[in-house]
């Protein structure tokens, strides 16, 4: 006897969808647009001559019909992923993470970082995308989405993983050619500016107890990063964001010709579909975000000697020492 079945993409965009109970989660576990799981399921509904969903405003709902049909189909996914584990090779089997991140955090954090993620987990792709949208926003699923917080947004869950402060910091070089040894000596520099953060300075400023100094001059670029680029480079000072100027600290590229004081700023965090949040891949990826975030900083040895008191001068003057290992 000939068996009938469904189309077999159809059938297994169905069996996410409905386990899940979004299109779009369902999108961010398979791999494809969230239009392609529609269009998948509305072949399949056509296919059976019945619908499988009732739509509602952001999430979907089984038909009653479709929710037995759901309870026989579901564990043959099972079995059939444990069979291509058993008689497949490892090579075989390649999972992809999806990755959402704002530019200038994965230009200078995540990038450099992810070679190690990448080396404890073979067999795994990572696509990374760049966005400034809100989580709300973004129209396709991501498996994890990076950005400030803390903020809730329904159907994520929310962890934080890595702390931010922002500071004045700048090269060494403009240092030997325009010390700065008081706050007032900033009249003779350019102050570097970011056009989406345009407070950062006269926050700081008033902080440092001088909300009246004038600068030599202002420089204003659109995106954080090329305000970064242009500290390293020597053009002048910036608000450096602590959690992304690490690596410039430990290598001298950048200094921080200040002992403080430092401006609170919103943390990292990580915000992950629910439907994903059990997947090992995602907790994988999670624990090693929060593992790399804890890791200690030049800024936090720094810190400690303050503590101790045994800083007595700005830290332009003081060496920056790799920082034994602890967890903040």
């Amino acid at each position: 006897m000939k068996r009938v079945l469904p189309p077999l993409n159809a059938l297994r965009a169905f069996e996410a969808a409905g386990r899940l109970g979004s299109f779009k989660e369902a999108a961010a576990e398979l791999h494809v647009t969230q239009g392609a799981v529609s269009q998948h399921v509305r072949l399949l509904e056509d296919w059976l001559g019945a619908p499988l969903f009732e739509r509602h405003h952001r999430r979907v709902a089984l038909t009653p019909a479709a929710r037995g049909y759901l309870e026989e189909i579901g564990p043959l996914f099972g079995q059939l992923a444990e069979a291509t584990a058993r008689y497949g090779t490892p090579a075989a089997v390649t999972r992809t993470l999806t990755v959402n991140a704002v530019a200038t955090f994965a230009l200078r954090w995540l990038v450099p970082r992810l070679a190690m993620f990448l080396s404890d987990h073979p067999g795994v792709d990572v696509r990374v995308q760049t966005s400034s949208e809100s989580v709300e926003s973004l129209n396709d699923a991501w498996d994890v989405i990076i950005r400030g917080g803390p903020d809730t947004f329904y159907g994520y869950s929310t962890r934080p993983f890595l702390h931010e402060e922002r500071i004045p910091v700048c090269s060494p070089a403009l240092l030997k050619r325009l010390p700065l040894r008081r706050t007032n000596d900033l009249q003779r520099h350019i102050l570097l500016h970011t056009a989406s953060l345009p407070r950062l300075w006269p926050e700081w400023l008033a902080k440092a107890d001088h909300p009246a100094l004038v600068p030599a001059s202002n420089l204003t670029f659109d995106h954080f990063y090329l305000t970064v680029q242009a500290a390293i480079d020597g053009v002048g000072v910036a608000m450096g964001p602590t959690a992304l100027i690490v690596d410039d600290l430990a290598t001298g590229r950048l200094v921080t010709p200040f002992a403080g004081p430092c401006l609170p700023s919103r943390s990292y965090f990580m915000y992950v579909p629910e439907g994903r949040a059990e997947d090992e891949l995602v907790q994988h990826f999670c624990s090693w975000l929060e593992r790399e975030g804890a890791r200690p900083t030049p800024l936090t040895q720094a810190s400690e000697d303050q503590a101790a008191g045994l800083t007595g001068l700005p830290r332009s003057s003081r060496r920056i020492a790799t920082p034994r290992s602890r967890r903040r």
